[in-house]
């Protein structure tokens, strides 16, 4: 059977509840990434932020604050005042299917892949398109022998 362990992401980019908004921010863009784990001590997996809570934390366009300004209030913006903590999380040698189930019914674009509390991996939407596109490959290699 085909685990979790075998399709996820890892090592995973993370970082400190005690990181800032800018921090998640400066990550998301340069990792091009949406979603980032937040963890705290000993690798402890404590919450999540994605791509949708920077942009609700961010002042509106509309208001004209200029980059380096966004930037400044960003700064002071702890991640755990607004990180999701209420995450699903799935086990390491939990069935692939179940991520795949959850992620499609509950609409999560990610889990956060946790062993004995620690954050050992991630698997996306992403991990699962690149897992089809080979399935497909597989299928078009079989069918052509």
């Amino acid at each position: 059977m085909y685990k979790i362990r075998d399709l996820m992401t890892t090592p995973v980019y993370s970082l400190r509840e005690t990181d800032t908004l800018q921090n998640a921010r400066v990550l998301m863009e340069q990792k091009r990434i949406r979603h980032v784990p937040i963890i705290g001590a000993d690798n402890r997996f404590l919450g999540l932020i994605t791509h949708r809570d920077v942009l609700a934390n961010t002042v509106s366009h509309l208001a004209n604050i200029d980059p380096a300004t966004q930037a400044e209030i960003d700064a002071g913006i702890p991640l755990q005042e607004i990180m999701r903590t209420d995450v699903r999380s799935l086990s390491p040698d939990e069935p692939v299917r179940e991520a795949a189930h959850i992620l499609y019914h509950h609409k999560y674009g990610c889990l956060p892949i946790v062993d004995g509390g620690r954050l050992v991996g991630i698997v996306t939407e992403a991990d699962f398109l690149q897992l089809t596109i080979q399935l497909l490959d597989a299928m078009d290699q079989a069918a052509s022998a």
